[in-house]
């Protein structure tokens, strides 16, 4: 039998067109992940918006996006509103991956509206990235655990990244039901329905890194192994997670 949901990839391919600019030469979007060219803020870089086309992912979906800086290209990518896990009638879960790819002199910037998990729903999530010695990334991942006054389905999430093919993080997160017990207590999430954090690989850390510090009860900033630092936030909703992890990436030059 062939395998239940919908399978669906964008890939966006970004390279320096050698005028001060960055082109886009690969832009392919599918099902409900559609692509969307925008302006950036500089006018140097290009700019994607993701743009949903479609109620996904539904249990058992299949969705990817994988983006690719050649040398020199500046990329942001973006998402237009937040994306809703839903349960299907499968019962299967979800999947999501991301996969990322930063070659020598790039920049890439992944800001996604939130992750919210619903009621009922299954979602694995695992985001790759592989940047080079001189890459810079900026990425922020906010998850919000069921829509007002409901429980949250299952979310599991795993992030990895490699700086010159040597480990700079890998994490795992799992909450709601099914989920290891605990997640939602003092040690874990201490209640809260909202989660995010913000990554920052900057080349420019090696001489000047970022120093540990407490943004308020439920948020820190951690400087990681390599020129890297990592927010971590929680907040009884999603505005209050965006107004920390904004705080912090106007602070480290986001």
């Amino acid at each position: 039998m062939p395998p239940a949901g919908l399978r669906a990839t964008a890939r966006i391919h970004a390279v320096a067109d050698g005028r001060g600019g960055t082109a886009l030469p690969l832009l392919s979007g599918e099902g409900p992940l559609a692509l969307r060219r925008t302006r950036t803020a500089s006018g140097a870089g290009a700019g994607v918006m993701l743009v949903g086309a479609m109620s996904a992912p539904l249990g058992g979906d299949h969705l990817t996006v994988e983006a690719t800086a050649g040398p020199g290209a500046h990329l942001a990518l973006a998402s237009a509103a937040a994306t809703l896990a839903l349960p299907g009638r499968s019962g299967e879960p979800a999947r999501y991956d991301v996969h990322l790819t930063l070659e020598e002199g790039a920049s890439v910037r992944w800001l996604p509206e939130p992750l919210v998990s619903v009621r009922g729903s299954d979602l694995r999530v695992r985001t790759r990235i592989r940047l080079a010695p001189t890459a810079r990334l900026v990425l922020r991942e906010e998850q919000v655990l069921g829509r007002t006054g409901e429980a949250p389905g299952l979310l599991r999430s795993r992030l990895t990244v490699e700086r010159g093919e040597r480990p700079l993080l890998d994490q795992e997160l799992a909450c709601g039901p099914g989920a290891p017990g605990g997640w939602d207590g003092p040690a874990g999430l201490a209640g809260h329905r909202a989660l995010g954090q913000l990554l920052v690989v900057d080349p420019a850390f090696a001489s000047d890194p970022p120093t540990a510090a407490v943004l308020g009860e439920f948020a820190v900033v951690t400087p990681l192994a390599g020129p890297a630092v990592l927010v971590t936030a929680l907040a009884p909703d999603a505005l209050r997670v965006r107004e920390l992890l904004d705080a912090a990436c106007r602070t480290y030059g986001c």
